[in-house]
């Protein structure tokens, strides 16, 4: 017996400067954290992939953000979440600035432990003793990494924020998320150390199905997440994400606006792509967000939830954040 299954991915931009204030947001009825509810809420996804949504070890932030989109209208009984690198101390100067405990010093930047986490919301099972976290893998760890000489990739782990193989039960079927949150290619200097990163964190994704990571994950597969990388345009090392979506294993539905969005101007690629609206000229319209299925499933539709100016949801979903909810319809059987 076959059903439909919907999966999303969308960088909430929730976080907050400090541990424990997202929470206290959210609980007091904060109109951002309202808008990503009911974003999410009207695109209904049954399995949805969070990016910047603070962390905290009794998953009390998640579990009230939670409860606000089931109040909106999706109910997720299943939540997954682990401590992301952002904010996590690494103990050393890590810039070569002189100086210690600055947010670029953490293993992910990060102001605090816990900031801009990713999680995972499901309407099904998550078998979390089975999920493969490759998160504390040092950068000079991943084969073929380009790691500039000037960054000690001894001690610098190569996720800004983690990557995760996440195991979903839909019915007898297991599906394995494949999940991340790349680090911007840009704010570093002419070492091109943001570039490299980035280029390696979405490398990482071809090493684990090449199994020179360990044991890939058995059954059907979907890489969802921000890979912070736009193929056309912006800043960055294209080869990476060109590769990726190159990959015969994956497939790239190339998810279009699916509320008849104003497009941005002056771009190489196709504007009706784009997951997120920054400011513009510089950087603009991209796509950065993608949820790519494994080569054998059965892709029925999808889209990225940008709603034209004055359209329904519209003013929700530029409250909610500059990103836009990317999903796709599955076919499992």
């Amino acid at each position: 017996m076959a059903e439909t299954l919907r999966i999303a991915t969308f960088h909430t931009e929730l976080s907050r400067k400090g541990p424990g204030l997202l929470l206290r947001d959210i609980l007091r009825g904060d109109p951002q954290a309202g808008a990503v509810a009911e974003v999410v809420a009207h695109v209904a996804p049954d399995v949805l992939i969070l990016q910047g949504v603070d962390y905290d070890h009794g998953q009390e932030t998640l579990r009230a953000l939670r409860d606000l989109i089931g109040a909106a209208g999706a109910e997720y009984p299943h939540i997954f979440a682990l401590q992301p690198n952002s904010g996590m101390a690494s103990g050393h100067d890590l810039d070569g600035d002189g100086r210690l405990g600055e947010p670029e010093d953490a293993q992910g930047y990060g102001w605090f432990a816990g900031e801009g986490g990713m999680a995972v919301l499901s309407r099904y099972p998550v078998a979390e003793g089975e999920v493969q976290d490759f998160s504390d893998m040092l950068w000079a760890d991943l084969p073929g990494e380009i790691a500039d000489q000037g960054v000690n990739a001894e001690v610098q782990r190569l996720s800004s924020v983690g990557h995760w193989v996440v195991p979903v039960t839909v019915g007898e079927t297991r599906l394995n998320l494949l999940t991340f949150h790349a680090t911007p290619p840009v704010f570093d200097g002419p070492e091109d150390r943001n570039g490299r990163r980035n280029h390696d964190e979405i490398t990482l994704w071809q090493r684990y199905l090449d199994g020179a990571l360990g044991p890939v994950a058995d059954g059907a597969f979907v890489l969802a997440g921000n890979a912070n990388l736009d193929p056309v345009d912006g800043d960055g090392r294209k080869g990476a994400i060109k590769a990726l979506l190159d990959d015969p294993r994956l497939q790239d539905p190339a998810p279009r606006h699916d509320g008849g969005a104003e497009q941005g101007e002056g771009q190489a690629g196709d504007p009706a792509l784009d997951t997120v609206a920054w400011t513009a000229p510089v950087p603009g319209h991209l796509r950065v967000s993608y949820v790519l299925p494994s080569a054998k499933l059965e892709v029925l539709a999808s889209g990225v939830f940008w709603p034209a100016e004055g359209a329904p949801l519209a003013d929700a979903a530029r409250t909610a954040s500059r990103h836009r909810v990317v999903w796709v319809d599955l076919r499992i059987e």
